[in-house]
């Protein structure tokens, strides 16, 4: 007669573990449904445990839950635009937007939902929590263009491409995921040096840091391939001079 398979040892998870493990939960079912749509039931059933259980560890309910897989989720985000300082500033912008658009590729419903609001569960807390992700993000670009001190021309220029790419993150969801990933994050990369070529034209601090990100720029790469494209286009400007 063939012996039964051994049961599986049930191994007790510590607290932070248990915890990791409905933050785990909660976000896979908020990056696929808006957070109205998710019941604790939802996120007990999806963990595998009891609905009591949920509430042992976030005795606030949903929105405690919300709150502290939004923060989970904001750690995560945060961290796609930090880069070493190698390479030009074309090569660390393309991987740190990969990191982003991989992120936003697999919480599609939920990243609208964060960031376009609306949500029943939205707070002055959950909002502050997503400024602080644009407030991150812009820092680390600031740090990629190696300025200690920013204006407030080349800062603004900075939070406005923060705020393209989350416009042009949802356009791109709401257009059923066209063009492919790799083409949006070139177009992207792309933008970010139009917009700080337009300030350079107001801004000395903005223009210095043109010159420097250039320099450092190769022929075959990314900025080359725009200003090949572009140039031609602004042959007839001259007669503007």
């Amino acid at each position: 007669m063939t012996s039964a398979a051994p049961t599986p040892a049930y191994r007790r998870l510590s607290v932070e573990e248990r915890r990791s493990q409905l933050l785990e939960a909660a976000l896979s079912l908020f990056a696929h449904r808006a957070p109205e749509e998710v019941s604790l039931d939802d996120v007990a059933e999806a963990a595998g445990v009891s609905r009591p259980l949920v509430y042992r560890y976030f005795p606030g309910g949903k929105q405690q839950l919300y709150e502290a897989a939004l923060r989970s989720a904001a750690e995560e985000l945060e961290h796609c635009f930090a880069e070493p300082p190698q390479g030009s500033l074309s090569e660390r912008l393309s991987r740190a937007l990969d990191r982003y658009l991989a992120f936003v590729d697999q919480h599609d419903t939920g990243f609208s939902a964060l960031l376009q609001g609306g949500s029943v569960v939205e707070t002055s807390r959950t909002t502050a929590i997503v400024d602080g992700v644009r407030r991150a993000a812009a820092e680390h670009i600031v740090d990629h263009l190696a300025v200690r001190d920013p204006g407030p021309r080349l800062r603004m220029t900075v939070r406005m491409w923060i705020t393209a790419v989350e416009g042009a993150s949802l356009s791109w969801l709401d257009g059923g995921k066209e063009p492919p990933l790799d083409e949006l994050r070139d177009w992207l990369v792309e933008q970010f040096v139009a917009m700080l070529v337009a300030s350079a034209g107001r801004d000395p601090q903005t223009a210095d840091v043109v010159r420097a990100a250039l320099a450092l720029e190769a022929p075959d790469g990314a900025v080359g391939a725009l200003a090949r494209r572009v140039v031609p286009l602004l042959g007839d400007a001259a007669r503007l001079l």
